[in-house]
């Protein structure tokens, strides 16, 4: 992103700040995001959709004389917009929530971590759509039984982050990402269609991985091609880094203090140094990670994001806070909230493992490798339908996977069936983590046994 094209956010906080005390507010703030995006997508090597955009999301809040929040939305940057969002937020203030507050950070204005973030120009959109021709062609020629890549996509993003606010707070981000995404599919005669997929993600276009890519997409897709059907049964599992950090993507509400105020997560306020996981296994939220491309240095409140423990020895040890849910708990905020009148909270990137830093230390039982085990043993690949198979307030889960049977050093795909536990069976369940730690687009987690999970074949 070019500098012609950024805001100046001191200039906006001052504007903001003449505007508001022109309408009688003393206290307001806001939070901007503007992106701009690049992104085509290909079938058998002509274009499927080539497609840009520009967003912004600007959002204004203001507190009346009473404590309470109003809040508006606007895409207009202008004095005149700025006045009529106030303005709005102002009179919406009346009816806001009086059990539910949100107040500035305490961080607001507290020193950032810098990032180190290469801002890239971005490329010309056909030259985007050839380097995602050829990828498609090279992926196609990987095998015979590879006829289509049903979906794909090479995307590319310019973006920018404003927090503003009355008592002096004022950050501001500059970002450019970049993506490319390979999935696809292979048929053989008589055999039903395998599918697979890879990804990955840079600071601009030029840096992607794409041989990586192909490379990835075409063995996943290949080694799905020998399937076989599994008995229905306890096995042994083997959590590919991918699929243990979506399982615990889909129970972070065990971690947000939003969710245990609530009354929908697992967790409670008397959770905080009961034991959640067997002793050896470490969760860390981290949003400063090196592999977190993309990473943010302030939260939607303007509050610093920072390296948190969430389990450490199997303990549960923080939550994830707004300004709002660590006021009720008598605590700092943590750098995870959005922004609103009730504002949410989420995690930002996991580190899952014996020490949480992506190191090679093994844990639990030692000499793992799940290419050398005899069996049974489940290999489970990656996890579907996170968002109907998760009963996050309740623990459970059965989702269908891609994965491999190991039997008596076998490895045989897994023609369809899922696997199914409660969450909290599984923490306790861990047998050790095998190999060095991956760093993905969701997080960094070594692979994951865990013991005795039932998994469904196809009847």
């Amino acid at each position: 992103m070019s500098s012609a094209n950024t805001l100046d956010a001191a200039n906006l906080r001052d504007r903001l700040e003449r505007l508001a005390s022109g309408h009688g507010i003393s206290r307001w703030d806001l939070g901007a995001s503007c992106s701009s995006d690049t992104s085509v997508q290909v079938d058998r090597g002509e274009a499927k959709q080539m497609k840009a955009a520009q967003r912004s999301a600007i959002t204004v809040r203001v507190w009346n004389g009473d404590d309470l929040v109003g809040i508006s939305s606007t895409s207009d940057l202008s004095d005149q917009g700025l006045a009529r969002a106030l303005s709005v937020a102002r009179d919406a203030s009346a009816f806001g929530n009086a059990d539910d507050t949100p107040a500035f950070s305490p961080l607001a204005t507290a020193p950032l971590q810098e990032l180190d973030q290469p801002l890239h120009e971005p490329q010309n959109i056909l030259r985007l759509l050839e380097t995602l021709k050829e990828a498609e062609r090279q992926l196609l020629s990987r095998h015979r039984s590879i006829g289509t890549v049903p979906y794909n996509g090479l995307a590319q993003r310019s973006s920018e982050r404003i927090y503003l606010n009355s008592n002096g707070a004022c950050r501001q981000q500059l970002q450019t990402t970049a993506s490319l995404y390979l999935y696809a599919r292979a048929e053989e005669a008589g055999r039903k269609p395998r599918s697979a997929g890879a990804v990955r993600l840079a600071y601009g276009a030029t840096e992607l991985d794409i041989t990586g890519c192909i490379d990835e997409a075409a063995e996943r897709t290949i080694s799905h091609l020998d399937y076989a059907p599994i008995q229905t049964g306890h096995y042994t599992c083997v959590f590919s880094p991918e699929a243990f950090l979506d399982l615990i993507g889909a129970f972070s509400s065990l971690f947000n203090a939003r969710a245990v105020l609530d009354g929908v997560s697992l967790s409670n306020r008397e959770s905080l140094g009961q034991s959640l996981a067997c002793p050896f296994f470490n969760l860390h939220d981290n949003g400063l990670h090196p592999g977190n491309i993309g990473a943010s240095s302030f939260d939607g409140e303007g509050t610093p994001t920072q390296r948190l423990a969430l389990v450490e020895g199997g303990v549960l040890k923080n939550f994830l806070h707004s300004e709002a849910t660590a006021r009720r708990f008598g605590v700092a905020p943590t750098g995870h909230a959005g922004m609103g009148a009730k504002v949410s909270v989420g995690p930002d990137y996991f580190e899952i493992g014996p020490t949480g830093s992506g190191g090679p230390e093994l844990a639990g039982q030692s000499g793992l490798d799940h290419l050398k085990h005899q069996g049974p043993l489940v290999l489970i690949d990656s996890l579907s339908a996170l968002h109907a198979g998760v009963k996050a307030s309740q623990g459970s889960f059965s989702l269908p996977f891609d994965g491999w049977l190991i039997n008596r050093g076998e490895r045989v795909s897994i023609e369809a069936a899922t696997v199914a536990g409660d969450i909290r069976t599984v923490l306790k369940a861990l047998i050790g983590f095998e190999g060095p730690a991956k760093v993905t687009p969701d997080g960094v987690c070594p692979y994951v046994w865990v013991d005795g999970l039932s998994i469904t074949g196809e009847a």
